[in-house]
């Protein structure tokens, strides 16, 4: 599955209509977020996480979608289930998303 980039005019909406999400907190400027970049897109193609839709927001730009999980650092990694925020990591490790992802199940 690919990961869908939302902005603050369809994350709200997006995070209501879908059951599982994770959302990955990015700047165009932070170069542990542009490592992580192919990781993400990894971890969404895995048959494992098949029902999790797969997430990116620019952290600077969509102010609305970062206050809704509290972001204080990045890449910041969040996780929701039917619209609500069950928990977030400030991580450029992929265990530390892993063990994020399985908050979900």
């Amino acid at each position: 599955m690919a990961v869908e980039v939302l902005t603050d005019n369809d994350f709200s909406s997006t995070i209501k209509e879908e059951d599982k999400v994770i959302v990955k907190y990015f700047a165009g400027w932070c170069g542990s977020c542009r490592l992580f970049a192919p990781k993400f897109k990894r971890l969404s193609g895995d048959e494992r996480f098949s029902d999790i839709k797969f997430v990116d927001v620019d952290a600077e730009n969509n102010p609305e979608a970062r206050k809704l999980a509290g972001v204080t650092n990045l890449p910041f990694f969040a996780v929701f289930k039917k619209g609500e925020l069950l928990g977030t990591v400030s991580t450029s490790k992929e265990e530390g998303v892993l063990e994020l992802l399985s908050q979900l199940n």
